[in-house]
């Protein structure tokens, strides 16, 4: 720009010196109108680089723009897949829940189904006992507690007092009890004798330990000699600690002498019952 205003300014020199004063104002006009133009351009050309830089900004403005919604996508879209996939595993663990409990609701019948046959059976211990044994006898008492049948007999009815040699008429009411016991051979049946809390010291037993444990295998022999198998036989000494009544009397302390048959499934083969009702159920039967 400034060469050619110099070469412009050395023209106009050159030319007074070889031109009329005519021409040089033609010339100098000429010149001014060059320089308006040029002018002019300057201007436009700055406007056109404000322009551009201008719209050069607008598009890396719309570049960074155009990026973040393209992440913004993509993130929407690994959104959509993740809650499609929760959505899928949601259902499918739910699907499974409810396949689970469905499944624990039919154990629950069968293990309800296998107590019911249970206790079936309980019952018709309970009836059989109370026919072979009768209801006439205030010492013999028959009665069920928890699914278990106990028969507890008075201690009078099958010792003599300090003694553990059971009497004949032990013989008799223990011969009905085994008639019952032998019917059942999937059952148990567990002597358990008691004492009242007076002590007891006869050689060559020590004390109403000796006392209850040797009326106990005195009853499980004699049940023994009716052939009741000696596999479902029991013979348990409780002493004097689980009185039935204060021993504050003489006739507390005689109800509190008494030997208790229990009569319950074996633990195994009921537990053996309710495996197999497992298994049924595993197999879809």
């Amino acid at each position: 720009m400034k060469k050619l205003m110099l070469l412009s300014v050395c023209s106009m020199v050159l030319l007074a010196s070889c031109v009329s004063k005519k021409d040089y104002l033609a010339l100098e006009a000429q010149q001014k109108e060059t320089q308006d133009l040029l002018n002019t351009a300057t201007v436009k050309l700055n406007s056109c680089l404000s322009d551009a830089a201008a719209a050069n900004a607008r598009v890396e403005a719309m570049k960074e723009q155009l990026a973040d919604m393209r992440k913004s996508n993509e993130a929407l879209i690994k959104n959509s897949q993740d809650l499609t996939e929760l959505t899928s595993k949601g259902a499918t663990n739910l699907e499974k829940s409810l396949e689970s409990l469905r499944e624990s609701n039919l154990k629950i019948t069968r293990l309800q189904d296998a107590l019911t046959r249970k206790d079936s059976v309980t019952l018709a211990i309970v009836t059989s006992l109370k026919k072979e044994v009768g209801m006439s006898d205030s010492d013999i008492e028959i009665n069920v507690e928890k699914g278990v049948v106990f028969i507890s007999i008075a201690d009078k009815l099958l010792f003599k007092s300090g003694s553990y040699t059971v009497t004949e008429r032990a013989n008799e009411i223990l011969g009905k009890v085994a008639k019952v016991i032998n019917s059942k051979p999937d059952f148990e049946a567990m002597v358990e004798s008691h004492t009242d809390n007076k002590s007891y010291s006869k050689p060559p037993l020590l004390d109403n330990w000796d006392l209850s444990v040797k009326r106990a295998t005195a009853v499980v022999r004699v049940l023994e000699s009716l052939n009741v198998n000696p596999q479902q036989l029991i013979a348990a000494g409780r002493s004097s600690y689980v009185p039935l009544v204060d021993n504050d009397t003489a006739e507390n302390r005689a109800k509190n002498r008494r030997t208790r048959i229990v009569v319950l499934p074996k633990i195994d083969q009921f537990y053996e019952m309710v495996e197999s009702e497992m298994k049924n159920l595993s197999e879809g039967n």
